[in-house]
């Protein structure tokens, strides 16, 4: 079993940062793909992106192309999502998830996703 925390959720402009972590602890060994995930009330959860074992490939979904950086620290078995530029529309509960899965690149449903932290809240204000 793998066990996720997220953390560093909060109230945040427009335009402006954040960095979520996500704590892992278990069996970290077979988090082959780390990811990030989001879900507003009333939506289905939405993949956001992506991290293959090493921190050496990345995927994004679109819309946080070029404002959301993932990275993970296998040492300290946690992973990262820094938001930059963010938007009233990026306001969300952000989850963690781990998968055995190997990483193939693209995007990723909530079913490819093995073990999930209970989310952090952030909301962007305008």
């Amino acid at each position: 079993q793998v066990q996720l925390v997220e953390s560093g959720g909060g109230l945040v402009q427009a335009g402006g940062s954040l960095r979520l972590s996500c704590a892992a602890s278990g069996r970290t060994f077979s988090t082959n793909i780390m990811a990030w995930f989001r879900q507003t009330p009333g939506k289905e959860r939405e993949f956001v992106a992506a991290i293959n074992l090493s921190g050496s490939s990345t995927t994004y979904t679109d819309s946080v192309k070029g404002r959301f950086t993932i990275s993970r620290d296998n040492a300290q078995n946690t992973m990262y999502l820094q938001m930059n530029s963010v938007k009233p529309e990026d306001t969300a509960v952000y989850y963690c998830a781990a998968s055995n899965r190997y990483f193939t690149g693209g995007s990723y449903r909530v079913g490819d996703m093995n073990y999930w932290g209970k989310g952090t809240l952030v909301t962007v204000s305008s």
